[in-house]
């Protein structure tokens, strides 16, 4: 069994009280780790205070460190990608792309270090400020508490940490409770680049203590948070007047596809991007809205796609499918399938569970109350729901509390853009699925989806102040 210790101080703690994290396929113990305590959690953010008043990093050095740490992370690869499947149970081979896009975010975030900048004001064109000279610049916010989801477990963290370091914050990380170890390799990296000690803070705990006793604690100036709208609200609400950037829950994004649409192309994309990491992703395909004229070509296609899926063990390399995060959610997303079978939908295709992996599963006849389209069902679950007329479905789509990502299939410039004005989303995608996404681009949702955008670029600017600086010159 492997043994972790939390990162505090620039320091490794232990403590007696420890959380297990477990192999997610064979659910056996697959390591230790320190839990924080409400000392510890205090040492923490002190620590993390007093570093960002000491260390003032130019962006130069910035720069310097998080680009080692992107190289860091790309030279371990294949051993970060084998923690990413046993402890959040992820097929290797998409954990090894999101090692990719966690060396990325890094180099990304290291390349914006060296771009903050501020503007000119021209006051001088205001009567009476003829001999004035204004500009702005941007400062950093202070110390960032950072709550991280167990889904992407170092490429999500990566999108909080590395921009929020590249705009000259400290840092305090909470990881997922069960997916803690990457954050904690992570800490690792970042020392081994050079930052300074106090700069990143990694506390493991649950979101009731470690989570509470963050959001409640007046010297974290901004919160960046991935989770449920249901936590999201508590945080907005727990926080006062502090910054938020909330990255929160959806009834997975709406795609729809046309009646000229690449059919081929619709179901091999939505076969990918509906059931990827079992379907445990914010933008994972969950509501697939098909015209009615080509239904029946298109769950044809759709479920040849599905089959040729192999499910099984994630550190087989072949495999596309591996568990859920738990048998109990397992369980439940089962329920929600059977719930939605006794009120007259029909499983298409998949459906079965064995512990904690659930088939890739296709339901049809699905009405909008059903739990598995108007809740996030967060699963390898996938409705389609038939339509005929393109205003009427885009009408419903926007009935959703939700909005992150969508998408539609179509040959059609002007369908495209008609649905793309129209469907109430953070990001849409026209011949893709709803789950594409680069960590270049800005990131983000409306409504119950959050606020604030991730992506490097546009993190740093909700991680920084404007500062207007005035000055008065002698004639």
């Amino acid at each position: 069994m492997k043994q972790f210790k939390i990162f505090v101080d620039g320091n490794w703690i232990d403590t007696e009280d420890k959380l297990e994290v477990l192999d997610k396929y064979s659910q056996e113990v697959y390591a230790e780790v320190a839990k924080a305590d409400e000392q510890t959690v205090d040492k923490a953010i002190s620590s993390a205070s007093s570093a960002f008043e000491r260390e003032k990093l130019s962006p130069a050095k910035r720069y310097q460190i998080l680009h080692k740490a992107s190289q860091l992370i790309a030279e371990r690869k294949d051993e970060l990608a084998m923690l990413i499947t046993k402890e959040a149970g992820k097929p290797l081979k998409q954990a090894r792309s999101e090692i990719d896009r966690s060396a990325e975010t890094f180099l990304v975030a290291a390349e914006e270090a060296k771009r903050i900048h501020g503007e000119g004001v021209p006051v001088e064109a205001a009567s009476g400020s003829e001999n004035r000279l204004a500009f702005t610049i941007k400062v950093p916010v202070g110390v960032v508490g950072a709550i991280s989801p167990f889904n992407f477990p170092l490429n999500l963290v990566a999108h909080k940490v590395a921009p929020a370091l590249a705009a000259g914050n400290a840092v305090v990380l909470k990881p997922a409770s069960k997916t803690p170890l990457s954050s904690l390799r992570l800490a690792q990296i970042l020392d081994e680049a050079g930052l300074p000690k106090g700069l990143l803070q990694v506390v493991v705990g649950s979101g009731s203590t470690v989570g509470n006793q963050m959001m409640k604690d007046e010297r974290i100036a901004l919160y960046t948070f991935t989770g449920s709208a249901e936590i999201g609200l508590k945080l907005k609400q727990d926080t006062g007047l502090n910054r938020l950037i909330l990255e929160l829950g959806n009834n997975s994004p709406p795609v729809i596809v046309d009646k000229e649409a690449d059919i081929d192309l619709a179901a091999k994309t939505l076969a990918a991007h509906s059931f990827a990491f079992a379907g445990q992703v914010c933008i994972s395909v969950q509501r697939i809205y098909v015209h009615d004229s080509i239904k029946d070509l298109f769950m044809e296609k759709l479920k040849e796609q599905i089959s040729a899926l192999k499910i099984g063990d994630p550190t087989d390399a072949e495999t596309d499918v591996g568990p859920m995060i738990s048998e109990d959610e397992a369980k439940r997303a089962e329920e929600w399938i059977q719930e939605a079978v006794d009120n007259g939908a029909t499983i298409a295709h998949g459906g079965k569970r064995n512990g904690a992996l659930l088939e890739p599963t296709v339901i049809t006849d699905v009405t909008k109350d059903m739990r598995v389209v108007c809740e996030e069902v967060f699963a390898p679950i996938a409705s389609v729901i038939t339509y005929n007329d393109l205003e009427s479905c885009i009408k419903e789509v926007n009935q959703s509390d939700y909005g992150l990502q969508g998408g539609i299939f179509t040959q059609n410039i002007d369908t495209a853009f008609y649905a793309a004005k129209r469907v109430e989303v953070g990001g849409f995608m026209i011949n893709d699925g709803s789950q594409y996404r680069v960590d270049l681009m800005p990131y983000g949702g409306v409504k119950d989806s959050g606020n604030g955008k991730e992506g490097p670029k546009y993190s740093i600017e909700e991680m920084t102040e404007e500062r207007l600086i005035v000055m008065n010159l002698k004639e």
